[in-house]
């Protein structure tokens, strides 16, 4: 199909005009820092002399260090130069501020290439496309044979130990939900590619449980850990939308397209405002208990009362508006009202799991102690009632066409995620193992779930849905799924990996003045850049 890149913008040319200089600084620091070596390598017969004393600075201080932009020594930590001291450094191209952050720039210049990537596979015709086709046998093949891999060379048996009880009950521990989110991403994922829009209804319960895991994960440590720092919260949101603001910048899409993102933001935001606001009463039930009735409150009013939606939402049309080029008629909030308001419920669900997760750990203690004939009756019985559960709903409610689950989902979504949570957990020796690669590919959900629409798949055009794949192998589909895959995973690996760095490097996590700083700075460079694009545009038109 015929690529339609649209209209160069403004925020496009920013961001080539900020990230060539990052490049070329990186390159130069390269080169300063084999020089070095070099003459280093003349002097010195011991070349591992600089390593072995670089390794013997402490994990805590090399973070403060960085955090700083500097690598330096101890002492820098206390008179680490101003923000505008380096950017004159960095403008001057000065060789020791280079050597230092070498490390730095370049984790800035590979992002900055990645999304130079995802320009070219997405918005040229440098590489092919070619159509989805969907096969069931080959789906659930490619499926069944992944989890078999994994069961022969990642099953792994966990030893960690309760932090309430101190024993190994592990009731929906990390290791259990990030193995959860990689099996769920999977079929997420290849939903998409085969286009296998029976799976329509499986994928809303996968978002939702998405959704439930976001509020069980953050009020779990806002409730236990009590910070509600702004260190804290940066990182969040850096986490949530770092990445997917510059691939709104670089490919011209609008927010809303990567859906996932705003309505993670949203539901964290909530979270965060419903345990933040009177933080000091949260150990009191009754302050819980009404907290967790007003959030309920709260998405009633917002999503059940006609027009309130609207009158909330019109001010910020320009960041949650979508506009999609095949269905150019609907109102620019529909896609926001549609995604949000699937999940509205689930998020409060996983808070109310949450609250009562040291309980569950505490009966389940009890459960594993009690007599064995007793243990294996409430164990069956749990076991029963979920199957029974779970069954009715595929049967009453899962098997409904697209549009009449739709309506239910909202109300009925917390019944399988509550199905799937008992039948993991009804035993210690289910609670003790995972499969150590989908619990990999769970950690990485964001980065692949953003990086498909565009090295993935395709879109070929501004705000288009991907209903393309990217070709490198024409005429082999297997085998291109196959490489595409490859790289594809192994650049949001990389994504995951640099948006951390980046993020320890930019959001200081106990100096909430520099971060004031960074934040400031990062701004104005960004509206110099604008509008320095935006002048540049108007003159060459």
């Amino acid at each position: 199909m015929a690529v339609d890149s649209g209209p160069v913008t403004p925020g496009q040319v920013s961001f080539l005009l900020g990230v060539i200089p990052v490049i070329v600084a990186w390159i130069y620091s390269e080169w300063l820092e084999y020089k070095k070596s070099s003459s280093h390598s003349k002097v010195h017969s011991d070349n591992n002399l600089v390593e072995l004393e670089s390794e013997t600075i402490k994990e805590d201080e090399r973070t403060v260090l960085m955090e700083g932009g500097l690598t330096k020594s101890l002492s820098a930590k206390l008179h680490s130069p101003s923000i505008k001291t380096n950017l004159i450094r960095f403008v001057m191209m000065d060789d020791s501020f280079l050597l230092e952050n070498r490390q730095l720039l370049r984790a800035m210049a590979e992002f900055g290439g990645i999304l130079f990537y995802f320009y070219l596979c997405d918005r040229t015709n440098f590489f092919a496309d070619s159509t989805k086709s969907y096969n069931r046998d080959l789906f659930l093949f490619l499926y069944v044979l992944l989890i078999i891999t994994s069961a022969m060379t990642s099953f792994k048996k966990h030893n960690d130990k309760s932090g309430f009880s101190g024993k190994s009950i592990l009731y929906l521990n990390r290791h259990q939900t990030e193995e959860w989110k990689g099996y769920m991403q999977v079929l997420f994922l290849m939903y998409h590619y085969f286009a296998a829009t029976e799976m329509y209804n499986a994928i809303r319960v996968f978002i939702a449980a998405y959704v439930w895991m976001t509020g069980f994960g953050n009020f779990s440590y806002y409730y236990i850990r009590k910070d509600f720092s702004v260190a804290r919260f940066a990182q969040m949101m850096w986490r949530l939308n770092f990445f997917v603001a510059f691939c709104c910048i670089v490919l011209n899409n609008d927010y809303m397209l990567y859906y996932i993102c705003p309505m993670h933001t949203l539901f964290t935001l909530m979270v965060y405002g419903a345990l933040g606001i009177g933080h000091t009463y949260n150990e009191k039930r009754s302050v819980m208990a009404l907290k967790i009735f007003m959030c309920f409150f709260v998405v009633i009013l917002i999503w059940e009362i006609p027009g309130v939606f609207e009158i909330l939402w019109s001010p910020l049309t320009f960041l949650l508006g979508y506009s999609d080029p095949a269905k150019p008629d609907l109102p620019r909030l529909h896609e926001w009202h549609f995604r949000s308001g699937l999940d509205r419920y689930i998020w409060i669900i996983g808070m109310i799991f949450a609250y009562f997760h040291p309980n569950v750990e505490k009966w389940l203690e009890k459960l594993e102690e009690a007599e064995s004939k007793r243990r294996r009756a409430i164990k069956t019985f749990i076991v029963t009632l979920s199957v029974i559960a779970g069954y009715s709903w595929y049967e009453y409610i899962y098997t409904l066409d697209k549009v009449s689950y739709n309506k239910l989902h909202p109300y009925t979504s917390w019944i399988p995620i509550t199905v799937y949570i008992c039948l993991r957990n009804f035993s210690q020796q289910l609670r003790n193992f995972s499969l150590t690669l989908f619990a990999w590919l769970g950690k990485i959900t964001l980065e692949t779930y953003i990086s498909q629409f565009h090295i993935w798949l395709r879109s070929n055009v501004p705000n288009g849905q991907p209903k393309w794949l990217l070709c490198f192998i024409p005429d082999y589909p297997m085998l291109n799924f196959m490489l595409t895959t490859a790289v594809y995973v192994l650049i949001s690996y990389r994504l995951f990996e640099l948006t951390n760095t980046l993020k320890s490097a930019f959001i200081p996590t106990r100096d909430d003045r520099k971060l004031f700083y960074n934040f400031v700075a990062g701004s104005a460079i960004s509206v110099c850049l604008y509008f320095t694009s935006f002048i540049l545009l108007q003159v060459l038109q």
